[in-house]
């Protein structure tokens, strides 16, 4: 096949050899400079560079007008691609999921409107202009959520302590997004009830509407509290029959067919609340637990699936120890500016038996400018293996109440201590 790859993800979080054969494929991988230069130099592959400074369809499209080729399948792992790459198949005369279709797993109201319409519960919700439109006077009375229709890793999420006061905030432009807070982008925003309880993320793959493998997990913070700075981690839980059974129909309703997928759900009560899913893999270390405790190394088998491979059969025996697994990630985003010096409160934790994976950002170097889950640009991030759901809950939530950063000005010495 010929096969282009909108490249956006670093390659070493999804090992495409394991999932694509480079010798039998003539496979071209479609990006920024920065993006291609995660590629292994001795791949066998066309590498073309693109500015980044239009969306990737765009790109791809000028591209292609002046050097016209042909290709069987046009991929995309990344969650800010993936309608690039469904618009460039559509441009093209590619098979694959359409726009419409992969829509409803990347925009957030579209998505909670098939999932009810399924008759899941989700929290009550308004697109922005709507809910403006009430002034707030909506079916809730409590905390109220704004966020992107399309957004990732919480940023520019707010919560407000009632509608009234979310509405007042958006009208008065005073919400500090600035796009928001100008008047425009009112449209790609959406506000909803918060739901208050445990999240839970399931991950797994799918192949013609079919979950092949599934992992249950649940949060030790939140993804929002992680934008503000706080570190986030998930240990692994054991399924129910009715939870699977959940999974499949939200599933369905969002028509994701075909890959990986990460659906979050809030437990409230005895009851999965759906909160959002993407059609491609979580993000932090949610690829390498799930693999260590099935055996499956999700983006291999999902490029397979996308390559229309048959993946029922051809996965791994679990391992024969049955562990579960945890992640956790301490974010250095908030502290922008400065230089990270090293953490206090982690000497017990790092030298545990159970420790799997321990990658801390060596001293003197500075903290990232943007959110990020990434070993090698956050402060800590690492995985846990425990012999009970309460084991890992117990040791992430531990490790988060020791530990603390510090940080100093990149041109001196001295330093302080921050709070993790």
């Amino acid at each position: 096949m010929k096969i282009l790859i909108l490249h956006r993800v670093p390659y070493f979080k999804i090992e495409y050899h394991r999932g694509i054969s480079h010798d039998r494929h003539e496979v071209t991988y479609f990006g920024t400079d920065q993006a291609l230069a995660t590629l292994p130099p001795q791949l066998r592959c066309e590498r073309v560079s693109r500015p980044g400074l239009r969306p990737a369809f765009e790109e791809a499209r000028n591209w292609l007008a002046h050097r016209p080729r042909d290709f069987d399948r046009v991929i995309s792992v990344s969650e800010y691609e993936l309608l690039d790459a469904a618009l460039l198949r559509e441009y093209l005369g590619v098979p694959g999921p359409p726009a419409g279709q992969v829509a409803l797993a990347r925009d957030k109201v579209l998505m909670k409107q098939v999932v009810e319409n399924a008759g899941l519960r989700v929290p009550r919700f308004f697109a922005l202009p709507d809910f403006l439109e009430l002034e707030g006077r909506v079916s809730w009375y409590g905390r109220t959520v704004l966020k992107p229709h399309r957004g990732a890793s919480s940023e520019d999420v707010l919560v407000f302590d009632t509608p009234r006061q979310a509405a007042a905030a958006i009208t008065e432009g005073r919400t500090g997004i600035s796009r928001l807070d100008t008047g425009s982008d009112r449209a790609d925003f959406e506000v909803e009830e918060f739901v208050s309880g445990p999240i839970r993320h399931f991950d797994g793959l799918v192949q013609g509407g079919d979950v092949l493998v599934l992992s249950a997990s649940e949060y030790v913070g939140t993804c929002l509290e992680y934008a503000q700075g706080r570190p986030l981690g998930s240990f692994q839980l054991a399924l129910s029959e009715e939870e699977r059974a959940w999974v499949s129909r939200v599933l369905a309703a969002v028509r994701v067919e075909d890959g990986s997928f990460h659906l979050e759900a809030i437990a409230d009560r005895g009851e999965l609340v759906f909160l959002e899913v993407g059609n491609r893999v979580g993000g932090a270390d949610v690829v390498a637990t799930v693999e260590l405790a099935t055996g499956v190394h999700l983006p291999s088998y999902e490029l397979r699936a996308l390559l229309g491979e048959r993946v029922t059969g051809t996965l791994p025996e679990p391992p024969a120890q049955r562990r579960r697994y945890g992640w956790f990630v301490c974010p250095g985003h908030h502290l922008a500016g400065r230089e990270f010096q090293g953490l206090d409160g982690t000497a017990a934790f790092r030298d545990d038996p159970s420790v799997v994976a321990w990658n801390e950002l060596p001293p003197g170097s500075p903290l990232p400018d943007h959110i990020t889950y990434q070993a090698g640009e956050t402060v800590l991030a690492g995985i846990v293996a425990s012999d009970t759901p309460e084991g890992g809950r117990r040791w992430i939530t531990d490790l988060f109440a020791s530990l603390s950063v510090r940080t100093g000005p990149a041109a001196l010495t001295t330093s302080e201590q921050v709070p993790a």
